[in-house]
Order: C-alpha cells, then sequence, then structure tokens
C-alpha cells in the first residue's frame, strides 16, 4: 500500500480563511540553508534542483529495496530574518535567510541517506548535493492557516497572525516561519497557489 503523508497527517491540511492552533507532530526533512530572494537567488535554483533528485531516489528506494511505497511530499522551507517585518511590511526579500525542506518517511535511516546521495552524486547534476542534510525537526505548537494566492500577498495575511490572533490567544512566537507549497508554482496560475503558513508558538508566560 502507498503511503500518502498529505492525507495521513492532519497538520498537512489547513483551513482556509481563519487561523488555528494544532500540534505538529515530529518528523524528519531533507534540508539545505541558504540567503536571499528566491525568485532570483541561483543558491535556491540550486536547492530545487537537488532537493527532488534526492527526493524521488529515496522513494524509489524505499519501494524497491524495503517495500515501502509512498508519495513524494511537497516543497516546504523555513523563513527568517534579523527583521521580521521584512516579511510582513517592507518584503525585502533579499534580507531572507531559508531552510529549504522535504519530509521523508521515519523507517528511512541515516544509512539510507548516505547510499542515496552517493548514487545522486554518481549520476551527477544535483549542485548542492554537498549542503544536503537529513535532520529532525519538532515544532510542537503552532498556528497555521492555508493562504490561497500569490506568495507576495501573504504579507497581510502574516500581519493579522503575528500581530493579532496569537497575542489575542495568549501566545507568543517562537521559532521560525514555515511555509508548505501545495502546489507547482511552474503550473499553477499565481492566484491559485495554496500554502499553508505556519508559525510556531508558545503560551505566553512560558
Amino acid at each position: 500500500m502507498k503511503s500518502d503523508f498529505k492525507k495521513e497527517i492532519e497538520t498537512y491540511t489547513a483551513p482556509g480563511g481563519k487561523f488555528e492552533v494544532v500540534t505538529v507532530p515530529a518528523m524528519r526533512c531533507l534540508m539545505i540553508d541558504g540567503h536571499g530572494d528566491p525568485n532570483t537567488s541561483q543558491a535556491f535554483k540550486d536547492v530545487l534542483a537537488t532537493i527532488y533528485p534526492v527526493a524521488y531516489k529515496l522513494k524509489f528506494f524505499s519501494k524497491g529495496e524495503l517495500g515501502r511505497d509512498y508519495a513524494v511530499m511537497p516543497l516546504e522551507a523555513l523563513w527568517w530574518s534579523d527583521d521580521m517585518d521584512s516579511f510582513t511590511s517592507a518584503r525585502d526579500k533579499s534580507q531572507w535567510n531559508w531552510t529549504a525542506m522535504n519530509m521523508v518517511p521515519e523507517w528511512l535511516t541515516q544509512e539510507h541517506f548516505d547510499a542515496v546521495v552517493n548514487a545522486v552524486a554518481r549520476k551527477g547534476g544535483a549542485p548542492a548535493l554537498e549542503k544536503l542534510r537529513l535532520e529532525p525537526i519538532d515544532e510542537g505548537l503552532c498556528v497555521q492557516t492555508l493562504h490561497i494566492g500569490s506568495y507576495d500577498d501573504e504579507a497581510p495575511v502574516l500581519d493579522t497572525m503575528h500581530h493579532e490572533f496569537i497575542p489575542a490567544n495568549g501566545l507568543r512566537m517562537i521559532g521560525k516561519h514555515h511555509e508548505i507549497y501545495l502546489s507547482d508554482a511552474r503550473r499553477t496560475p499565481a492566484d491559485k497557489l495554496k500554502t499553508i503558513l505556519r508559525q510556531p508558538v508558545t503560551h505566553i508566560g512560558k
């Protein structure tokens, strides 16, 4: 049976037009760090040309060698900046730091990852392979919503999340802004893009 974690893990869905407080389970992801505007940064293009070949190679390894098939998960990214207003008002993407990610099943080990990376390296064409790692992520309590539309139209939603919903519910932000890209931006009109916007939080006083 083929696993589809987008359906099995509840926090890979979110309501549109409102915020919800959720507890995100711990998981492991392929990760690559970078800096700068994702629209113009060669580093971000190199990330996409690296994460997907490894993600699909892992899938086929799992299916062929372990007998466990699954759907490759969507691209995700953590975003942060010294000035968080660069996300909600100025939208100065040149100041953004990011970690591009792709979730992988818990049954795939570091040894499996290393073997697949070596295979991809032999084939060539994955320009950021030396920066790729497999690491756990455990965000726990989070606020999230589904944004439908252009990435550039996220600012008002994030402003409301950060400055209204989170403090009004006795919460404060911790960790990094997280986005999950449910749509393929190469094939989807900007006004139809579906993105989960997520912010780790904790209760005020903790």
